[in-house]
């Protein structure tokens, strides 16, 4: 679907429609959205390539990557996509999730434009309740290498107590992934303290932490807000 104007201008719209009738700005944006034909801002702007382009092509086996976000700006529909570029390179994807149903993450594939049907056996999904980092690296143990790796999310895997601290869960997945030659994303939270009014985009710093884990073990971090995607390779530690 061909947008009315480019996604600068639509969030300028929406900031000013915003600022005139005394709505928030997410609504603002999602009223927008529907006039474009989308349900939502985050739908936007992954069906319009905004959040997906190039992100699969800027990750190269043994990338440990955190994929931050607020809610509703896209973060799963991201992580779903790029999986679904590696499946399309001949990779094999891994989505797992503590967070949605198999009903659900099939009806995001088809928010984004894609047909679970014709997903494959090369997209693997586990929505069970007892996902950590243990049960991750048992079932890709034997993924070929380059294969994604989505985690949906970070501090979910920090609830049950019977899980190792998230920390020593961060560690065991960063060396899985580059002792395997994986691709792994971890999908997180960001703080809700964060503040639009001093930058557009979340960083480091706004991650939610339940527990304190070394930020410097991801070779990549992600982050997006409003259709704002940023990429950096920068080490945090």
């Amino acid at each position: 679907m061909k947008l009315s104007a480019p996604i600068p201008v639509l969030k300028r719209r929406a900031k000013a429609r915003a600022r005139d009738i005394g709505i928030p700005h997410n609504q603002a944006l999602d009223q927008i959205a529907r006039q474009e034909g989308f349900q939502s801002w985050s739908l936007l702007s992954a069906r319009a390539g905004q959040l997906s382009a190039g992100l699969f092509g800027q990750l190269v086996a043994g990338d440990f990557v955190l994929l931050g976000a607020r809610p509703g700006q896209g973060k799963t529909l991201l992580g779903l996509r790029t999986l679904l570029d590696a499946i399309a390179t001949g990779q094999r994807g891994y989505f797992f999730t503590l967070e949605y149903t198999s009903a659900q993450v099939l009806e995001r594939i088809r928010q984004i434009g894609a047909n679970p049907a014709q997903v494959g056996p090369q997209f693997i999904l586990d929505t069970s309740d007892s996902i950590n980092a243990t049960q991750i690296v048992s079932h890709t143990k034997g993924a070929p290498a380059g294969s994604c790796i989505v985690i949906d999310y970070l501090q979910l895997l920090d609830q049950q107590r019977e899980n190792p601290p998230l920390a020593d869960q961060v560690t065991t997945l960063r060396d899985h992934a580059q002792t395997q030659s994986l691709i792994i994303i971890m999908i997180s939270q960001i703080d809700r303290s964060y503040d639009l009014s001093t930058k557009t985009v979340p960083d480091i710093s706004d991650v939610r932490l339940p527990n304190p884990i070394d930020m410097g073990l991801f070779t990549k971090a992600c982050f997006l807000h409003e259709g704002e995607f940023v990429i950096s390779s920068h080490s945090p530690g």
